[in-house]
């Protein structure tokens, strides 16, 4: 055998066959009903690694409580959504009536992209110059967010966090993000709502809510809501606890 066959059988042996990798997954679509009957419907990335592929429950439940009192939680309000995903409950407050609102995730090209795709295509929007998507890293410093502001507003009339408490880890980032960009007024809330989907974690999950009450924050409980089904069937652990999202509300304290 020449040489030169013998070299090109060794480099041969370096090659991946055709399949050794995964084909990349295409992007998925899901909708949501408004009270009016009407359709959102939002692309989500194929996969990410922050789980910016799913629709989560406590989006979804997020969305028909900002809808069902819009008229005193959005309307006219400056919103503001952390860990967006898909961005549904961010689109449901600019149909709403929201003055301004800024949509973020974590800033991944996939994840940021697909929320200006969701922006651009929703039907629905009449006035899509009013929402802004933004890759932002929680506890960061703050300016890409507020530029979005009216002139003279430093903080959010809104805060929109939904299903990221799973994220221990980030718990002190976060609530240093609420406490950067939540407008110091009574007036002003954040909404967090969340799902146990690991529910012998669900004191770790909680913990949340102590370390924004030792930050100064009034933490207020408005409800349980049982879906009708778990998100993941094959997922260990209490069922009926991975099928409630838990909706709290955070706010300033009211100085007399």
């Amino acid at each position: 055998m020449a040489s030169s066959d013998t070299e090109k059988d060794d480099l041969n042996l370096f090659e991946e066959p055709v399949d050794f990798y995964e084909p990349e997954k295409q992007p998925t679509f899901a909708s949501h009903q408004t009270r009016s009957g009407k359709e959102i419907r939002v692309r989500l990335v194929g996969h990410n690694p922050l789980w910016g592929h799913f629709l989560w429950n406590a989006g979804k439940t997020i969305s028909i409580y900002l809808e069902e009192n819009a008229e005193r939680l959005v309307k006219d309000k400056t919103v503001l959504e952390l860990g967006a995903g898909a961005g549904l409950p961010s689109l449901v407050c600019s149909l709403n009536g929201a003055a301004k609102v800024v949509v973020t995730d974590y800033p991944d090209a996939d994840l940021i992209d697909n929320l200006r795709y969701n922006i651009t295509h929703c039907d629905l929007l009449k006035n899509p110059s009013k929402i802004f998507a933004e890759g932002y890293l929680w506890g960061a410093p703050i300016e890409d967010l507020t530029k979005h502001l009216p002139e003279g507003q430093s903080g959010f009339d809104v805060l929109i966090l939904a299903d990221l408490l799973f994220n221990h880890s980030e718990h002190e980032k976060l609530i240093k993000t609420v406490l950067t960009t939540l407008k110091k007024s009574p007036s002003a809330h954040a909404y967090v709502f969340f799902t146990p989907y690991r529910p012998w974690l669900l004191e770790k999950d909680l913990a949340f809510f102590d370390l924004a009450q030792n930050s100064g924050l009034v933490v207020n409980k408005l409800f349980e809501k049982v879906m009708d089904k778990v998100m993941f069937e094959e997922d260990p652990g209490d069922e009926l606890l991975r099928r409630t999202v838990y909706g709290y509300e955070l706010s300033w304290p009211v100085f007399k």
